[in-house]
């Protein structure tokens, strides 16, 4: 039931513009509201505050630029073939290249990348401007599916493959189970499986192959959620996604369509080429 207390008040909650604008989540801008970090109108923000077209509102003293739109509007959504080498960091001490580096330049808004990668896999990244998206994509209680293709060193076992799709793997940091698990074949002493997981540990695909005694040697994110990794999309490459396909994963989710979001103004639109969206 919507509350008409809170649609007869002029504006939109800061905290979820802000979040909507892609600088973070929603809970971190609750944060940084309760910090003090935020002010609207020169004066410190509060949370439950309204912002409306017009409002100044700047975040550690530098402005913001919020339009709120009751048309439809859509975030950006970016897929990126992440390359083995690459971090996903955009501070590094040691300097190596970030995913970061070629992804198309915004003002006055950031991209988040929607689940990390490390250093050494590949695969399908996705990043987008809406903080709200973001976290509908990686938080735990979501379960979103994660698809993956790993080659091992060694074969698993008849037991391997049933422990993992039913009592699951006891890790350090818990119990890990595949949510699906199929054979892919192999040649020599290297045998490929694709798996899928609902959550997005750290290592957590490397850390159970190797709890069971068989290495990886190559691990690929093919699939996140709806978003499927087109063969077209050559490593290192990117592609933006349209409005139509944007549309059905804010549905997918359950996040309305129209969203107030920061003025876009580059100067240009990167022309990227359309990826599909594959359906589960």
């Amino acid at each position: 039931m919507i509350d008409q207390a809170e649609t007869s008040q002029p504006g939109e909650r800061l905290q979820k513009v802000l979040a909507q604008a892609g600088i973070g989540s929603r809970r971190e801008m609750e944060e940084w509201i309760s910090a003090g970090r935020v002010t609207v109108n020169g004066t410190v923000a509060t949370l439950g505050m309204r912002v409306a077209e017009g409002d100044k509102v700047q975040v550690d003293g530098r402005n913001v630029r919020l339009q709120l739109q009751t048309e439809q509007t859509m975030p950006r959504i970016l897929l990126y073939h992440k390359q083995e080498g690459e971090i996903v960091s955009r501070d590094d001490p040691g300097e190596r290249a970030s995913v970061f580096d070629a992804l198309p330049k915004l003002r006055g808004q950031k991209w988040i990348a929607i689940g990390r990668l490390d250093f050494n896999t590949s695969g399908l990244l996705i990043f987008t401007t809406s903080g709200e998206l973001a976290n509908r994509l990686m938080h735990p209680r979501f379960e979103v599916e994660r698809e993956y293709a790993v080659r091992v060193q060694g074969q698993m076992t008849p037991e391997h493959m049933r422990q993992v799709t039913k009592e699951g793997i006891e890790l350090d940091d818990g119990v890990v189970r595949f949510e699906q698990l199929s054979d892919e074949g192999g040649e020599g002493f290297n045998h490929w499986y694709r798996l899928v997981l609902k959550e997005g540990r750290n290592r957590v695909v490397r850390r159970t192959f190797e709890a069971l005694g068989l290495p990886v040697s190559r691990l690929m994110r093919v699939r996140f959620g709806i978003i499927g990794l087109p063969p077209r999309i050559k490593r290192g490459m990117m592609a933006e996604l349209g409005d139509n396909e944007v549309r059905s994963i804010l549905e997918w989710v359950g996040l309305p369509v129209g969203v107030a979001r920061q003025v876009v103004d580059d100067g240009r639109r990167n022309k990227l080429q359309r990826a599909r969206i594959r359906k589960n």
